[in-house]
């Protein structure tokens, strides 16, 4: 794959994640689509959690809505209450101070052909500093409820049993994974039906500081969901 294009998918993806309480605090924060060489080649890569979602309304890149509160607040638990689980944004699972994209800093991406060595080599550097990235760990052991997308493991029949929840469409399938403190590997309590790939969904459950190598991608967190429902952007009841 050529390193300018898989930049280029992951810049467009929305992994600017200083944007923090502004990605948070928009509905599908919409970003320009990687090249169609990037989502052919991360479609490919991604055939193995398959069966994959068509869900049309979201382009690569897109953030799903959140309380509007958490956009004053968003390095720790604050939000809206459902039952004993308080929603979260994803910006809370980062040290507040740092840089997804620094592996980048001081490269003129428009400036480069595809093959440069200084690209080539920057995205080796990013993808072993995503690999490693801090969490935050007083997130340990909190009750959260959290919207994202599901990156199928494994399943159970038609029932899906294990998945990763990243934060916006199209990561690990179309461009590459997030930083490990970016994905949650979820184990449910009960098989999950009706849910595939790329499908939004909201989850609930007790979050674990622990690292979880897997074939779609690292992750920094596991979770052991109490509930998974599809996603909507309505608040909980109170």
């Amino acid at each position: 794959m050529k390193s300018i294009t898989w930049i280029g998918g992951i810049v467009a993806a929305g992994l600017l994640v200083g944007y923090g309480a502004h990605l948070a605090a928009t509905p599908k924060t919409l970003a320009a689509a990687p090249t169609a060489e990037a989502i052919n080649a991360g479609t490919a890569a991604g055939a193995a959690s398959a069966p994959y979602s068509d869900n049309a309304q979201y382009k690569v890149g897109d953030h799903l809505q959140q309380s509007p509160d958490l956009s004053n607040k968003p390095y720790k638990p604050s939000g809206k209450n459902e039952g004993a689980f308080r929603e979260i944004a994803w910006e809370s699972l980062m040290p507040k101070n740092w840089d997804a994209m620094a592996p980048f800093k001081g490269l003129k991406l428009d400036k480069m052909e595809d093959g440069d060595p200084r690209a080539m080599e920057a995205l080796w550097k990013a993808k072993k500093y995503w690999k490693n990235a801090p969490i935050d760990p007083s997130m340990d052991g909190v009750s959260i409820r959290i919207p994202g997308f599901v990156v199928s493991l494994e399943r159970e029949g038609e029932a899906l049993k294990e998945f990763l929840l990243v934060p916006y469409f199209g990561a690990c399938i179309h461009v590459p994974p997030p930083p490990a403190n970016q994905i949650i590997h979820v184990h449910s309590s009960k098989p999950v039906k009706n849910t595939r790939t790329m499908d939004a969904v909201w989850i609930s459950g007790v979050l674990k500081v622990e690292h979880s190598d897997t074939m779609m991608g690292t992750a920094g967190y596991s979770l052991a969901s109490v509930k998974v429902e599809p996603y909507t952007d309505q608040a909980p009841a109170q």
